[in-house]
C-alpha cells in the first residue's frame, strides 16, 4: 500500500481493489493447475447397464434435432433414446416415433405450474423413465458411437456420480472470431477441478447416475420441507410470546397455557436438531397444542375469529391454491409476530402455521426436483449439491460428441449472457464457500468460476487507469519507478507462463481477449442476477438460436460499450503523445501507459472481427478444441 497515491484515491482505490481480484483470480486459477489430473484412457464399459439417452429440445429445427437423436440411436452400447420435446409440438413426435425413437413431453401436473426451463424438462424426463445411468445431450450435441464405451466404465466407482466430456463446435473456423471453443476449459480448467473431485456438470455431453440425482432430489425435498417447518416453530414462538405479553397480570391460568406452548415449541426444535423424524415431531407437537387449545375453549370467541381472519387472509395458508409455508411471504410472518393476539387466536394461530407447511410442495409440479432450478443454468448447481453429498465427478478430456455454435454476434452474446446469469445466481443462492459437504478445494474451485464472472468491474478500472493518466497526468501510484516495475513484470511474465504450460500446446488467446472485450456482459449479469435473486425481478431464459440468423448488415449496436472504450483509448493516446510533445509528461509514464492501452485495444480488436464475421464457412477447418463458459480465469489486465 506504501506505493498508492493517496491524493487521486478515486482512481488509485479502484486500482487497488481491480488488481487485488486480478491476483486473487490467478491465485485461485494456479491452485486449480497445481493438481492438474489427465486421466488417459477410461476403464471399460461394464455390461449389462441400462441408460438413458436425454436429448432436450424446445424449438430447434426438427431435422436438427432428429440428426443428433439419429446419432445418439446408434450408439454402440445398449440403451434407450429419449427426445424431450419441452415444445410439445406434433411433428416432432410423429418424426421420433417414425424412427422408433422414445418421444416425452411435460405431463399434464405441469400445467400452470413454474417450468424451470431445461431442468424443468430434465427432472418430468427423470420421473418418467427408469435407467440406471444417463447420457444427456443439447439438440445440436451428434455423439460419436462410442460415448457410453469410453464413460461408463469411471462408474465403477460406487460413488462416481458424474462424467463430464468436451463440448466441441464443427462450424468454428480456424480463427474462431466469436471465441466459441474454449480448450483452456474443456482441458486444464476441467482437469484441474477434477484433480480436487471439483469438475462439474456443464448441461451436456454428460453422463449421470439416476442413484445420484434422485437422492439429491429426495434430501432436497426433506430438507425444504424441514426449514418450513423450522420456520413455522420460530415464527409460533414469537406468536406465543406476544399473546403472553399482552396478558392481564390476574390471567394466570392462560399464561401458564401458553408458557406450555412455548416449551413444547422448545422441545419440537430440539427433536428437529436431534434428527428425529419430521412426521412423528409435527404429529406430537400438534396433538400438544390441541390439547392445550380445547383447556381455552371460554375464551372469547368474537376475538377469536377475528384472529382467524387474519390467518386466513395469509398467502400460504388456509385455502391457498399454491398453498403451503414454503411460499408463505416472510414479511407477512413478522407482521404476525407483532399484531396483538387473544389467546385462543394466538393458539390457533400456531395450529395452523404448522399445518400449512407444504409437504406435497403443491407449488411445483413434481414435489422431487433432483436438478437444481435456482437459476436460469442447472448444471453448475446440480453437480456442486451431488458433491456436499458425498458423491465424486470425473472429467474425461476426449471429445465424444460434435455440436454446433452461435454463427453470429447477437446469437453469442445471448448464450454468454445466460451462462454467466446461472453462474451469478447460484453464487448469490448457494454460494460455495459456506456450503457444507464440500471440502476447502471444493468450494474453492466452484467459486474461482464464479469468481470470475466479476471481472468486468474490474475491466472498467483497467480502462480508466491508462486515460486518466494520459488525459490530465493524475497517476494512481507515487511513481513509476524501478521497485514498481520489479514487482509487476515478474507476476504478468509468469501469470503468462503458467498459461503456456498448462495449455501444452492449445491456443489461450481468444479466451484472453473475451474476458476482457465482454466485460459489458459481465457487468450485466451480475446487476440482473442480483436484481432476479434479491429484488424479485424477472429473469427471462432465452435459448440459443441453432440456426443461422438472416441479417442485412453489421451489429456495431451490440458492441457500442467496447466501442467507446476504444475511442476513449485511442484518444487518451492521442493526448498523451501530446502532453509529452509539449514537455507536460513523463517520458516513462506516458510510455507505459501508451503500451497499457496498445495492449487494451489489441484485446478489444476482437470485437471488430465478431461484428464483421458472417457466419462459418463449410470449406473452412475447424480448430480441434471444446468451447468454454465465460471469462478466462487468471487472466492479467
Amino acid at each position: 500500500m506504501f506505493s498508492v497515491n493517496w491524493s487521486a484515491w478515486w482512481i488509485a482505490v479502484p486500482l487497488v481493489l481491480a488488481e487485488t481480484y486480478s491476483l486473487v483470480d490467478s491465485l485461485l486459477f494456479g491452485l486449480g493447475m497445481w493438481r492438474l489430473k489427465e486421466r488417459g484412457d477410461p476403464p471399460p464399459a461394464p455390461p449389462d447397464r441400462t441408460v438413458d439417452v436425454f436429448i432436450a429440445t424446445y424449438n430447434e429445427p426438427i431435422e436438427l434435432v432428429m440428426a443428433t437423436a439419429r446419432a445418439a440411436k446408434a450408439i454402440r452400447y445398449p440403451h434407450r433414446t429419449w427426445i424431450l420435446d419441452d415444445g410439445n409440438r406434433p411433428e416432432m413426435r410423429a418424426a421420433a416415433e417414425a424412427e422408433g425413437i422414445g418421444w416425452l413431453t411435460r405431463s399434464a401436473d405441469w400445467a400452470g405450474m413454474p417450468r424451470h426451463a431445461k431442468a424443468g424438462n430434465l427432472n418430468n424426463a427423470l420421473l418418467q423413465t427408469d435407467g440406471e445411468f444417463m447420457l444427456i445431450l443439447d439438440a445440436d450435441q451428434i455423439p460419436l458411437p462410442e460415448i457410453l464405451d469410453r464413460t461408463l466404465g469411471y462408474f465403477e466407482d460406487e460413488r462416481m456420480a458424474l462424467v463430464q466430456t468436451p463440448q466441441w463446435f464443427v462450424n468454428v473456423p480456424e480463427e474462431d472470431p466469436l471465441g466459441s471453443q474454449a480448450p483452456l476449459f474443456y482441458g486444464p480448467i476441467q482437469q484441474g477441478k477434477d484433480g480436487w473431485n471439483a469438475a462439474f456438470f456443464c448441461g451436456s455431453n454428460a453422463v449421470i447416475r439416476r442413484e445420484a440425482l434422485m437422492q439429491l432430489g429426495v434430501s432436497r425435498y426433506v430438507g425444504e420441507v424441514e426449514e418450513g417447518v423450522r420456520r413455522a416453530l420460530r415464527t409460533a414462538r414469537s406468536v406465543i410470546r406476544s399473546a403472553r405479553r399482552q396478558l392481564p397480570g390476574d390471567e394466570v391460568e392462560v399464561r401458564a397455557a401458553l408458557d406450555e406452548i412455548e416449551g413444547r415449541i422448545a422441545e419440537a426444535r430440539a427433536a428437529l436438531t436431534a434428527g428425529e423424524a419430521l412426521f412423528d415431531v409435527t404429529f406430537r407437537f400438534q396433538q400438544q397444542v390441541a390439547e392445550v387449545r380445547r383447556s381455552l375453549v371460554a375464551a372469547d370467541l368474537q376475538t377469536m375469529q377475528a384472529d382467524l381472519e387474519i390467518i386466513a387472509s395469509l398467502d400460504g395458508i388456509a385455502d391457498s391454491p399454491d398453498g403451503g409455508l414454503a411460499t408463505i411471504d416472510l414479511s407477512a410472518l413478522d407482521q404476525m409476530t407483532q399484531r396483538e393476539w387473544s389467546p385462543l387466536g394466538a393458539v390457533e394461530t400456531v395450529e395452523a402455521l404448522v399445518r400449512a407447511v407444504d409437504v406435497g410442495r403443491g407449488g411445483e409440479a413434481q414435489p422431487i426436483m433432483p436438478l437444481a432450478t435456482i437459476s436460469v443454468t442447472e448444471d453448475m448447481a446440480t453437480c456442486m449439491r451431488l458433491h456436499t453429498l458425498g458423491w465424486r465427478s470425473a472429467y474425461h478430456d476426449e471429445v465424444l460428441a460434435h455440436g454446433l455454435a452461435p454463427e453470429d454476434l447477437q446469437t453469442m452474446l445471448v448464450q454468454r449472457l445466460r451462462w454467466a446469469q446461472g453462474t451469478v445466481q447460484v453464487m448469490f443462492r448457494e454460494n460455495p464457500l459456506v456450503q457444507k459437504g464440500l471440502t476447502l478445494a471444493q468450494r474453492l474451485m466452484y467459486f474461482s468460476t464464479m469468481w470470475s464472472y466479476l471481472s468486468g468491474f474490474a475491466a472498467l478500472v483497467y480502462i480508466a487507469a491508462p486515460v486518466v493518466y494520459l488525459t490530465i497526468g493524475v497517476l494512481p501510484v507515487q511513481a513509476l519507478s524501478t521497485d514498481f516495475f520489479v514487482r509487476l513484470v515478474p507476476f504478468l511474465v509468469l501469470n503468462q507462463l503458467l498459461f503456456f504450460i498448462v495449455a501444452a500446446g492449445r491456443p489461450t488467446w481468444r479466451g484472453q481477449q473475451y474476458s476482457l472485450a465482454l466485460f459489458p456482459i459481465w457487468i450485466k449479469s451480475f446487476t440482473s442476477a442480483f436484481g432476479n435473486v434479491f429484488l424479485g425481478r424477472s429473469l427471462d431464459f432465452a435459448v440459443t438460436p441453432k440456426t443461422k440468423r438472416e441479417k442485412s448488415g453489421h451489429d456495431w449496436h451490440l458492441v457500442k460499450p467496447q466501442l467507446w472504450a476504444m475511442g476513449l483509448l485511442v484518444g487518451a493516446a492521442v493526448i498523451g503523445l501530446v502532453r509529452l510533445a509539449v514537455g507536460q509528461g513523463e517520458l516513462l509514464g506516458i510510455g507505459f501507459n501508451l503500451l497499457w492501452v496498445a495492449f487494451d485495444l489489441l484485446i478489444f480488436s476482437v470485437i471488430i472481427r465478431a461484428v464483421r464475421y458472417r457466419g462459418f464457412e463449410p470449406d473452412a477447418v475447424p480448430a480441434d478444441a471444446g468451447p468454454g463458459a465465460g471469462p478466462t480465469p487468471g487472466v492479467p489486465a
